[in-house]
């Protein structure tokens, strides 16, 4: 029986770039002799209001809540009411607690920094809490008028009766699992080290508790990993190096020594600025895959916006669509075919024929439509 794979179009540049994608993904699996699979589309976002009058239908949620593997486009965000995302209500609603992105640079590819070919790491940012808890009220609202007035005379808190406020809850449960799930990671893929990046030194008791209880998980794994201030040239070898950066820190890490981190976990909010920005080095988020995953259900989908100033124009780069299906290939068990994809992007790009915005940065390149990209990814295949 196939492996059944539920796709989601996505809104603005989603349809266009599904379309240069899905052919691609197919044709590798047929050229390692691997089974096909048996896609079932869910609608979400702007065509299913159009179909069924929701941005987010029960049915989809449904089929998702019972589902193994999912592939999806760009979904816009709905402005003045609504959904406050609908990226943000899949992951919540389906407890996609870890949001995972590897970020690596592809040979041609224009990069502000004089050496991308050091970056290659994979980010785990917490995708529930924090920020995305969504816990916030207006300046002025009766709602933050009497929180800020609670907070003065129970706490003697500091906090300006106008004042917009918002509660960023980060729990001892949420820090471990996604901490626990980037140590078992870079375990099964034979990386150095995972990097706690966190700002405790201020926020003591939520950035500062990710990384008490990130320390606290590494513990668990025995002898498999050993912590930095304890590592030596002779008792780290064959172990995974857990330690810490704080945020501000890490970043400047990631430029001039990116080299030296192989796995990242974060909680959300430095997690979304660290893979934007490491994804800039590489060629900019139209290279950047990723994947948001429970215990159960893994959604595999393009990293950047729905670009809706571009869509219809046949110009938008599908990589990062394209090399996220790659991601949910080798999940599935098809290593060969991940494989297969990811040469032909290499190739494709290493032949300068590449899409608009990969274009504008290389020297001697011809720029070429969505499409025909695609149609360029299926002869190397």
């Amino acid at each position: 029986m196939n492996k059944q794979v539920f796709w989601i179009e996505g809104d603005g540049i989603g349809p266009e770039i599904w379309q240069a994608v899905r052919p691609v993904l197919d044709a590798a699996l047929a050229r390692t002799g691997a089974e096909e699979l048996e896609w079932t589309e869910l609608l979400a976002g702007e065509k299913a209001l159009a179909l069924t009058g929701e941005l987010l239908p029960k049915t989809t949620l449904d089929a998702l809540a019972g589902a193994e593997v999912a592939i999806k486009g760009p979904l816009g965000t709905p402005v003045g009411g609504g959904f406050r995302s609908l990226n943000v209500t899949l992951r919540q609603t389906l407890d996609l607690y870890a949001c995972i992105r590897p970020v690596r640079w592809f040979e041609g590819t224009a990069s502000p920094v004089l050496h991308p070919e050091k970056v290659n790491m994979v980010i785990f940012r917490e995708n529930t809490e924090d920020v995305y808890a969504g816990i916030e009220y207006a300046a002025g609202s009766p709602e933050a008028v009497r929180l800020a007035d609670f907070l003065r005379a129970e706490f003697h808190a500091n906090v300006d009766r106008e004042a917009a406020i918002g509660i960023k809850p980060m729990t001892e449960k949420g820090s471990k699992r996604l901490v626990r799930s980037a140590i078992r990671y870079a375990l099964a893929h034979g990386l150095p080290s995972v990097t706690l990046v966190h700002k405790g030194n201020i926020m003591k008791f939520t950035e500062g508790g990710f990384r008490a209880w990130g320390y606290e998980v590494a513990r668990e794994f025995g002898d498999a990993v050993i912590m930095e201030t304890e590592a030596t040239s002779r008792n780290s070898a064959g172990k995974v190096i857990i330690r810490d950066r704080i945020a501000d820190a890490m970043f400047q890490e990631a430029l001039l020594h990116p080299e030296q981190h192989s796995v990242l976990a974060s909680p959300n909010l430095n997690g979304d600025y660290l893979s934007d920005a490491l994804a800039a080095q590489v060629g900019g988020l139209g290279m950047a895959p990723g994947v948001n995953m429970s215990d159960s259900l893994a959604i595999f989908e393009a990293t950047h916006g729905t670009a809706p100033t571009a869509a219809g124009k046949d110009t938008a780069n599908p990589c990062s669509l394209l090399l996220s299906g790659a991601m949910m290939l080798e999940h599935m068990g098809f290593a060969d075919a991940s494989q297969v994809v990811e040469n032909a992007v290499k190739n494709v790009i290493r032949d300068r024929t590449v899409t608009p915005d990969l274009a504008a940065g290389m020297e001697g390149a011809r720029a070429v439509s969505c499409s025909e990209f695609g149609r360029l990814l299926l002869a190397k295949i």
